[in-house]
């Protein structure tokens, strides 16, 4: 996984998609509740303000009806304008051209409020006066007829009331609604924490077990709590855990008991195998005598039980790999020298072109370096053309040996398989002769040495003007792996 996409799995992970989805879920749902509950106080608070002004209003009005004659003079205009004006308020009574006010404040009066009283109606409007919200109710005045009935005197009269103690309570309603806010939020990142805890814990739980359990230690199990979801998870877990357990082990007792037959088999074969390759030491000698048939028969007799020793030495040499038995005789080695040696005994001297500076010493197996050679050489006389080039090369911490040939190459197809055993890829090569086991073994025979954290290795590939190539990379100074592989 990239850095960036684990980073974002990390941050957007269980625990914070449940924190974010509780605070969401409590932001919201105490935002609207909040929201409502401070519109409808908002809107009774504002309501009840201005029903009282109104009613104020027109309980000074009846002190004063009817207007006993018209036109007022001004004298009568502030009269009026101070009797309506008290300590929450003041008065503006206009008519017509004249005007008295019980307070020297600048004009307050819009165009559609006047509109509305000069329509006949009772009117009243909110705006902010100094900074400060206030109401502003209107009316007209009525005139007294001689007849005793009234009609619009064309008298206005308007009351300014402060609104700064209800501006204040709604003020307070608001804190207590971000208060509420607040606290909700706490709530629901605490019971977020709850949930997250209580769902986590056993995820988290299942997480460690599987970890655990592919690192190979069969025996997890979890403990399961309760009787929901993630219990029937844990119950299912352990059922597969034991499933599994019994079926590897039952597979481990079925490769013990094959490598125990491979190995008890190839030794007991080696026995009749010595006696048979001391009948066939007899029959080659003879066989140059024999007339025919009885000579080729020797010579093929030979030839097979030399085969068969082959195979079951092989067979005696993985069944140590697999057992974990094979170790190595660590030596300083001249690789160059052991390389020649390897050469020169099996008589390809002659026929390989070599590579090998002088002075590259290791810490290897020599018996093991000489087995790695000796099948990358052979498989590529058997398997490749020639010529046969082996080139060594080396650093403070490596000693890489090539081995390539001027063959067909490997299929891609190929590849994968080549140093599995018994594989054998008929139609990669000219020829398909041996066991299959040899690639295998030099391959196990490479691993086995190593140093540290440096193991070495060998990889099968392509020359770039045709022919295979095997590179074996080994640590100049392995420790002694035993069976690990």
């Amino acid at each position: 996984m990239k850095p960036w996409r684990w980073a974002g799995a990390r941050v957007l992970g269980l625990r914070v998609r449940l924190l974010l989805t509780f605070a969401l879920l409590g932001v919201t749902t105490t935002a609207a509740v909040a929201s409502g509950s401070y519109i409808q106080a908002r809107t009774v608070i504002l309501q009840q303000a201005q029903d009282a002004a109104v009613a104020s209003l027109t309980d000074q009005l009846t002190k004063v009806y009817p207007i006993a004659q018209l036109p007022p003079t001004q004298g009568e205009l502030d009269n009026l304008a101070q009797r309506l004006s008290d300590r929450e308020g003041f008065a503006v009574v206009i008519y017509r051209d004249l005007r008295a006010q019980g307070s020297d404040s600048p004009e307050l009066l819009t165009p559609e409020l006047r509109q509305n009283v000069g329509d006949g109606r009772i009117a009243w409007q909110r705006v902010s006066f100094e900074g400060e919200p206030v109401l502003l109710i209107g009316t007209q005045l009525k005139f007294a007829r001689p007849d005793g009935t009234s009609r619009s005197s064309g008298l206005e009269v308007y009351s300014v009331r402060s609104l700064v103690a209800e501006q204040q309570s709604i003020d307070r309603l608001a804190s207590l609604a971000w208060l509420t806010g607040g606290l909700s939020l706490l709530l629901a990142v605490l019971l977020a924490l709850l949930a997250a805890r209580g769902v986590l814990r056993p995820v988290r739980d299942l997480g460690r077990a599987a970890r655990r359990l592919g690192e190979g230690d069969l025996s997890t199990r979890l403990t399961v709590r309760g009787a929901d979801e993630l219990a029937d998870v844990a119950r299912t877990f352990n059922d597969t855990a034991g499933t599994l357990e019994r079926q590897v082990g039952e597979l481990r007792r079925m490769e013990s008991d094959a490598q125990r037959f491979v190995a008890d088999v190839s030794h007991e074969l080696r026995t009749p195998l010595a006696a048979m390759t001391a009948v066939t030491d007899v029959l080659d000698e003879e066989a140059g005598h024999l007339p025919g048939d009885a000579g080729r028969a020797a010579r093929l007799v030979s030839q097979e039980t030399q085969n068969l020793t082959q195979l079951v030495n092989d067979l005696i040499e993985v069944s140590r790999f697999d057992s974990g038995t094979a170790r190595l005789a660590l030596d300083d080695v001249d690789v160059a020298a052991a390389v020649t040696a390897t050469l020169r005994i099996r008589g390809w001297l002659d026929r390989v072109r070599t590579e090998l500076p002088p002075g590259v010493v290791a810490r290897l197996d020599p018996r093991r370096l000489d087995v790695i050679v000796a099948n990358l050489v052979g498989n590529a006389f058997r398997h490749g053309a020639e010529p046969v080039s082996v080139r060594l090369s080396a650093d403070p911490d490596w000693v890489t040996i090539e081995v390539s040939d001027q063959g067909p190459g490997l299929d891609p197809e190929v590849l994968p398989h080549v140093f599995d055993r018994f594989y054998k890829a008929d139609t990669a090569r000219t020829r398909s002769e041996g066991s299959g086991f040899g690639l295998a073994i030099a391959w196990e025979n490479a691993r086995l040495h190593r140093h540290g954290d440096r193991r070495g290795s060998l990889v099968a590939g392509h020359r770039p003007g045709g022919g295979a190539v095997f590179t074996l990379r080994l640590p100049r100074d392995p420790a002694d792996a035993g069976g690990d592989r």
